[in-house]
């Protein structure tokens, strides 16, 4: 037997379903919006990659305040053994690091992430400090500039593990703190040329094969007063790479030691832009 429903039933079950489906769609774009809400205050991961004569150390005053400032950091140990393989040593950190990433790099370390960075979209900035942007075919050892007292300061060493054809270089304790440090104390500058970490010979000889800059935005902090690698060759290219410029004018080599502020307002800058 069919059962027929008065009209004023069938106009209820209809307002019902009308409702029940206006409610669900709210739900959905509710989620949908609560989703993108977090996916944008979700922070980038920072990957601090330090260069020859150095350890992860050097990133601490900013690792400190990027940390302060809810970041996730990861400075990990640049090998300094060959460039191609130290980049695909960074390469590997990165894998399995979840995205968004700003990579950043000091000195020898700049030109690592510039060849490490290559292919993977999970970086979205690139952040070189006093830093080799190299193009494909240069090594570090022709972009030093121009007037450079980097090349004098150095001393150079063989070891068995390395062969004897093989060598690495250390930077004169003595001329540390005028070529490497100079507005740092002495004292401090005493503490890096004990620690300092030798950086192979073949590291420096072995060309990029690979320029991540050209894919993905770039920023520079240059120290003005560098006597590593000289203010003009490194204006030269970070201006080839597009890079957004932040010139400190009594910067040594070492800017992220001795104007962590600097260096971390600019890492946070590019941060926010990945967004």
């Amino acid at each position: 037997m069919t059962t027929i429903l008065p009209a004023r039933h069938l106009r209820r079950g209809a307002l019902i379903a009308a409702i029940v489906a206006l409610l669900a769609g709210a739900l959905a774009a509710s989620n949908s919006s609560a989703a993108r809400a977090h996916q944008a205050d979700v922070k980038p991961t920072i990957v601090l990659v330090h260069g020859a004569f150095a350890d992860a150390s050097s990133w601490t005053g900013v690792i400190t305040r990027l940390q302060r400032d809810g970041y996730n950091v990861i400075a990990p140990a640049n090998p300094l053994r060959s460039l191609s393989g130290d980049s695909s040593y960074i390469a590997g950190v990165l894998a399995p690091t979840p995205g968004p990433i700003v990579l950043v790099g000091h000195s020898y370390g700049g030109a690592v992430i510039t060849n490490a960075a290559a292919g993977n979209p999970n970086v979205k900035a690139l952040v070189y400090v006093d830093a080799f942007i190299p193009d494909v075919g240069e090594n570090i050892f022709q972009l030093a500039g121009t007037g450079s007292q980097l090349g004098g300061a150095l001393e150079f060493q063989g070891y068995p593990p390395f062969g004897q054809t093989d060598a690495e270089a250390l930077i004169k304790p003595a001329m540390l703190h005028e070529v490497f440090a100079a507005d740092l104390s002495a004292g401090t500058a005493a503490v890096m040329a004990a620690a300092q970490r030798p950086l192979a010979l073949a590291a420096g000889e072995e060309t990029t094969q690979a320029t991540a800059w050209r894919t993905i935005r770039s920023w520079d902090v240059i120290g003005l007063a560098d006597r590593a690698i000289t203010p003009d060759e490194q204006l030269f290219m970070a201006h080839r790479a597009n890079a957004r410029i932040t010139e400190i004018p009594d910067g040594s080599h070492v800017s992220m030691i001795s104007h962590p502020d600097t260096v971390t307002r600019v890492i946070e800058q590019a941060a926010t832009a990945t967004g």
